[in-house]
């Protein structure tokens, strides 16, 4: 997220000027100039908030550096000079990398935020603590922007969405709504426990997909290897002797020599597919059905799904007030289980069925064809006893506890699976290899 200023002057000569924060200077100049446009001025400038190196003394005392942000040097220096300090030097920070901090960073503050809340501690407080604790450049230059402009007074909801890049569109949105509610303390815990839950998910899921799959690529090409190069060096000398090959040595030759005589395309074949599966991932069409098909991938696909009804209810629960509050909640709980096809079906079938038809939670959610059987009856026993908030709660716990087992049991059986995928294949090099060295050449008489 950049923030960029703009002056301008209107019709009349009244200069005029503004701010606005992008995700990138692109989309700012375009919404500039639509502003421009529809407004009848006259565009002077548009300036980007950067970072300045400067070098300043005060007195006698040793000269002293910093790092600010500011849309001008001249900004800086002038700033600096009001505070009674001697300006040596400022200079634009010309490569100013800010690397959207590692997950864990981002739980610790959440977390450790949530625990001071408990404790009666003020937030600006517990902003200021964190400043001076905080490892991570960016994410410490961001609470203290963030501290800087709630003093001032600006809108907590506003500010963190504000810096939405940085700590995700989902935790910007709980953290900023928190500042502004009555239980700031419990939306934090509730917020923490999320991406608890996310990172966990993430990590025992790479264990359970990734690694395997590292495992047999790289067993893939130790084979590849030994089939294209190391054996045909053994079995070609039999060859230039005219000595017949048992049928497994020979099978295994043709597969070499076809291997390397198609080596470019074959290689073309195994890379191009999986990038172009990646880039088209990326758009929206894409996205959509890569994460819907995964849902149904077996085995794994049962607990990509279940896990977004978890995160969904648990944000739901977090969020949700009352029947007559109650699409605000869903919606953001939809774009919190970080599933696209989950969050397009609750958009775009369970909310407008709510608004437009005044149909009930329970035939919404049924209809978007998101969520369990299991699920959607618990839903409807809590809709009609009114303890729908309880229910969305059980629920997310009932799902955390299933999900987590079953993966443990999941990375076990991968694990049995690649073991024995590495057995057979082994075997099946020892077996070529023995009837390799099984083959003895014509004794002069037999010719």
């Amino acid at each position: 997220m950049i923030e960029v200023r703009f002056n301008a002057i209107k019709i009349n000569g009244q200069p005029i000027n503004g701010t606005l924060n992008s995700m990138s200077f692109k989309d700012a100049k375009d919404k500039i100039h639509r502003l421009v446009d529809k407004n009848q001025l006259k565009l002077i400038s548009i300036e980007k908030k950067s970072a300045y190196l400067y070098k300043i003394r005060k007195g006698t005392d040793k000269p002293i550096t910093g790092e600010q942000k500011a849309f001008s040097k001249e900004e800086v220096a002038t700033a600096l000079r009001k505070l009674g300090y001697t300006v040596i030097s400022v200079n634009r920070k010309w490569f100013d990398f800010n690397l959207k901090p590692p997950t864990q960073d981002i739980v610790s503050f959440v977390k450790i935020s949530a625990e001071l809340l408990d404790q009666k501690l003020p937030f600006s407080e517990i902003l200021t603590l964190m400043i001076n604790d905080v490892e991570n450049k960016t994410l410490r230059e961001t609470l203290k922007q963030i501290n800087n402009e709630m003093k001032k007074g600006t809108d907590s909801q506003a500010v963190f969405m504000r810096y939405e890049s940085v700590f995700g569109k989902f935790t910007a949105y709980m953290l900023g709504l928190a500042s502004k509610s009555g239980n700031m303390a419990e939306i934090y815990k509730a917020t923490a426990k999320f991406l608890e839950r996310q990172q966990e998910f993430k990590k025992n899921l790479r264990s359970a997909l990734i690694t395997p799959f590292v495992t047999i690529f790289i067993l893939f090409l130790a084979v590849l290897f030994y089939v294209g190069y190391i054996f045909p060096e053994t079995a070609k000398l039999f060859v230039k002797f005219n000595i017949d090959l048992p049928p497994m040595t020979k099978a295994t030759l043709l597969i070499s020599d076809f291997l390397m005589n198609n080596f470019i395309i074959i290689i073309i074949l195994m890379i191009a597919p999986p990038i172009a599966l990646v880039y088209w991932a990326k758009t929206k069409q894409g996205r959509l059905f890569v994460d819907k098909w995964q849902m149904k991938i077996p085995v794994i696909g049962s607990l990509i799904h279940k896990t977004a009804i978890e995160v969904f209810c648990r944000v739901f629960y977090t969020l949700y007030s009352g029947s007559a509050e109650s699409i605000e909640p869903i919606r953001i709980a939809s774009e919190a289980c970080g599933n696209a096809y989950f969050e397009s079906q609750i958009k775009n079938v369970a909310l407008p069925l709510m608004v437009k038809r005044g149909m009930g939670i329970t035939e919404s959610f049924e209809a978007s064809g998101v969520f369990t059987d299991t699920a959607l009856s618990r839903f409807h026993s809590g809709e009609e006893t009114g303890t729908i908030k309880n229910t969305a709660l059980q629920l997310a716990n009932y799902y955390e506890s299933e999900t987590v087992y079953r993966l443990k049991n999941i990375i076990e059986m991968v694990q049995v699976f690649i073991a024995m995928i590495i057995m057979v294949v082994m075997i099946g090099l020892t077996l070529v290899s023995a009837e390799t060295a099984t083959i003895s050449p014509k004794s002069p008489m037999s010719q």
